[in-house]
């Protein structure tokens, strides 16, 4: 894949650090124990990965809360360690992407420590007031914090989370400084957390002073529920400031942000001298149902290339979201097929289902003040030899009795077959990242997404071709606003209450075995070349 496009139909594995692997015996995952483990993530097939924070912090919301932008805490290494990581994911093929945090930092940041003692100039880089306005915290209560003088700080997030103030202008120099520090040291991109946050409404207005959309109320967990606090005008343009800084290095370096809004709302942080990506997460919020998932997917890819994700840091596992093990496969195979790139969460190609913490374990910031965790998902990985060395201390969060079985499932090559299938079709250029899709759902549930429409010479690239005609191309068993021509791809995902037919074709992958009579069972996603020509799956 040529070094400059590689994130537009990449398959990138994040790593949550301090579950991955620890090294040191303090039962937290290290940059050392993700060294000695890489070899698992490059023998997925995987392009590149994403590291969640490993920069200096108090660790009041896991990394999060950044402290020295520059700086790796002790808790998970040093710099050198940071670049032996480094150097061995670059001999094993693998590109690196690291968390930038741009729309707060940590309470214990030096210029933010000297806002609290008064100093005028340090508070002019957050945002201090006497009248706090009514805004809430995406964690829950308000989001303003009383510092004991008469005035209040803005924290969208956890109290030890202040928000910088991105009208002021040493803001942006400052960040440009963190890209180019990371840059410079070989990181291949940024994935920017709260991308749409930075910039808040002038004067920071009360929410009283809007109306919002019909059916949209200020929400713990949802930062653009609250439209004075995120998505403002100037926000995109910070990233066309960031874009000339990545395109300034040879290769590039990639910029994907997390920009949780609406698609529609979403596509104007991307684009040529934009982000390169932002998370699609639609298939985060979609329930299990084909007609859902067609009107998801076809919303998406309104706005190409598309990142897709099912799984992070943040939400529920999908063999619990969706309701059982084979539909976490399903979903899987689903978005390792269709145009665009993948990120899969460590632990995904296992199956991992979401772990019930105890209470007294919890370590989520956001569990004491809105009771919803996120430590379910973050559970330290089940790793055959352990997660750390033998005579180590309890991992910092526990993992249920027979956690290690599921090194077994079948998810895992699964998960190694689709993408070395995917690799290859791109290759061959028989799949591309641009390819239109065709969406169709049955009466049974089935679930059809069609690659190829532009066979007949109509661009079709971007467009929403439901109920599209095309007679001369049928293909049995699809139907005919989705039949293919010699050279087409179905994805059929079985999403009714019971086993499906498959179009005519070479079946490549199923997420479980078709049955007798060769039809494919629920909650199963199958790839199917509908063409004349073969795909065989050897190397």
């Amino acid at each position: 894949m040529p070094a400059g496009v590689w994130w537009r139909d990449g398959v990138v594995y994040q790593v949550y650090l301090r579950s991955f692997a620890d090294a040191s015996g303090d039962g937290v995952g290290d940059l050392a124990g993700l060294t000695a483990r890489l070899g698992h993530i490059a023998e997925l097939g995987a392009d590149a990965i994403w590291l969640t924070p490993f920069q200096t912090s108090p660790q009041k919301d896991h990394g999060y809360d950044v402290s020295d932008y520059t700086g790796v805490d002790p808790l998970f290494g040093d710099l050198p360690a940071f670049d032996t990581m480094l150097g061995r994911a670059h001999d094993l093929g693998l590109r690196v992407i690291i968390d930038i945090v741009p729309n707060h930092c940590s309470a214990e940041h030096p210029i933010f420590r000297a806002a609290l003692t008064g100093d005028e100039s340090a508070r002019q880089r957050f945002h201090f007031t006497r009248t706090p306005n009514d805004w809430p915290s995406v964690f829950g209560g308000p989001a303003w914090e009383p510092v004991g003088d008469g005035t209040w700080y803005l924290h969208l997030y956890a109290p030890e989370q202040p928000d910088w103030n991105w009208r002021d202008p040493r803001t942006a120099p400052f960040f440009d400084d963190v890209l180019r520090f990371w840059f410079d040291r070989g990181v291949d991109g940024l994935r920017v957390d709260v991308a749409h946050g930075l910039f808040k409404a002038p004067g920071l207005p009360p929410l009283t002073s809007v109306t919002l959309p019909p059916g949209v109320t200020p929400t713990p967990g949802r930062l653009r529920s609250n439209p004075l606090a995120c998505d403002q005008p100037e926000t995109p343009l910070v990233y066309r400031r960031w874009r000339e800084i990545a395109d300034s290095y040879d290769p590039p370096r990639v910029l994907i942000g997390e920009v949780n809004l609406e698609p529609e709302r979403a596509a104007r942080y991307t684009g040529p001298e934009r982000l390169h990506q932002a998370f699609a997460f639609g298939f985060v919020i979609a329930p299990w149902d084909a007609h859902a998932w067609r009107e998801t997917g076809e919303q998406l890819l309104r706005h190409p290339p598309v990142t897709w994700v099912t799984e992070n840091h943040d939400v529920v596992r999908t063999p619990t979201r969706y309701g059982n093990p084979a539909r976490a496969r399903a979903a899987l195979l689903t978005i390792l097929e269709l145009p665009g790139a993948a990120y899969l969460f460590q632990g995904q190609e296992y199956g991992l289902p979401e772990v019930t913490v105890p209470e007294k374990d919890r370590q989520d910031p956001a569990w004491k003040r809105s009771g919803m965790t996120r430590d379910g998902c973050r559970v330290p990985l089940p790793w055959a030899d352990g997660f750390s060395p033998p005579g180590s201390a309890a991992p910092w969060l526990p993992a249920p009795e027979g956690w290690e079985r599921y090194l077994e499932s079948p998810s895992l090559e699964l998960c190694r077959e689709a993408i070395a299938l995917r690799r290859r079709l791109h290759a061959e250029g028989l799949l591309s990242a641009d390819d239109a899709v065709e969406w169709s759902v049955d009466g049974d549930g089935r679930l059809i997404a069609a690659r190829g429409l532009d066979s007949h010479g109509l661009d079709t690239h971007g467009l929403d071709t439901h109920g599209l005609d095309t007679p001369g191309l049928d293909t049995p068993g699809l139907p005919t606003h989705v039949t293919r021509a010699s050279l087409g791809f179905a994805l059929v995902v079985a999403m009714g209450a019971g086993p499906v037919e498959l179009p005519d074709g070479e079946v490549l992958i199923s997420s479980d075995p078709l049955t007798g009579d060769g039809r494919l069972p629920a909650d199963a996603a199958a790839w199917v070349r509908t063409g004349s020509e073969s795909v065989g799956h050897g190397s």
